[in-house]
């Protein structure tokens, strides 16, 4: 859920793939905190990503997160999404903020390098994600995406997001960067695992160990 005074500290971003259950997805909204869902739609067809979408984007609204939908912009206007992701395209990146900036969020990831970084950020979206969906398979995060958003948390305003690992306690290692957002997937919709608890696990992490932001 998305309280109406959200809490000022690292929040969660949850990255759900259509390999996941909507009813899952529904269970790790009620887990706490959430400030949005990323939808990424590689590895199905359209009309079964469209579905998928639409399910989770009307639990996910139900309580006001908002949604993101990666890669495919005919299907973030279907679902009315709130968002759009771009993958490391600086081009693709600079259409989609001047055709969709002005009435949804326009977020970009795939930055390797500061360099890629910073000339994915003359474009000015929304948001940065460091980290590759589907590649969180390992307990703690990449010290890549760990460097690079500690980094650009001291550097950029605009906001960013680091993939976590598989091991929920990793939230902790990303907010300790002083990044806005820490994103989990298979720490949360991994088998096994109750999505309700682990967010709401992650929850209490980040309330006992993540940095306070000004203001």
């Amino acid at each position: 859920m998305n309280p109406t005074t959200p809490p000022n500290r690292c929040r969660i971003v949850l990255i759900a793939p259509p390999t996941v259950s909507p009813a899952d997805v529904e269970a790790a909204l009620a887990g706490g905190d959430v400030a949005s869902l990323i939808l990424p739609g590689e590895g199905v067809d359209e009309a079964s990503f469209q579905s998928f979408a639409e399910k989770v984007a009307a639990a996910a609204r139900a309580v006001g997160v908002a949604v993101v939908v990666a890669g495919d912009t005919r299907v973030a206007g279907r679902v009315h999404a709130d968002g759009i992701h771009i993958e490391g395209k600086k081009a693709e990146l600079a259409e989609a903020v001047e055709n969709y900036q002005e009435r949804m969020m326009v977020g970009v990831g795939g930055a390797k390098t500061r360099d890629d970084a910073l000339e994915l950020g003359e474009e000015r979206p929304d948001y940065m994600f460091f980290g590759r969906f589907g590649y969180d398979n390992k307990p703690e995060p990449h010290s890549r995406n760990l460097s690079l958003g500690q980094w650009w948390a001291e550097m950029i305003e605009i906001p960013c997001i680091v993939m976590a690992g598989s091991d929920i306690a990793s939230v902790e290692t990303v907010a300790a960067t002083g990044v806005e957002f820490v994103a989990i997937s298979s720490a949360v919709f991994g088998e096994g695992i109750d999505p309700r608890e682990a967010v709401a696990r992650a929850n209490a992490l980040l309330d006992e160990t993540a940095p306070r932001f000004e203001g």
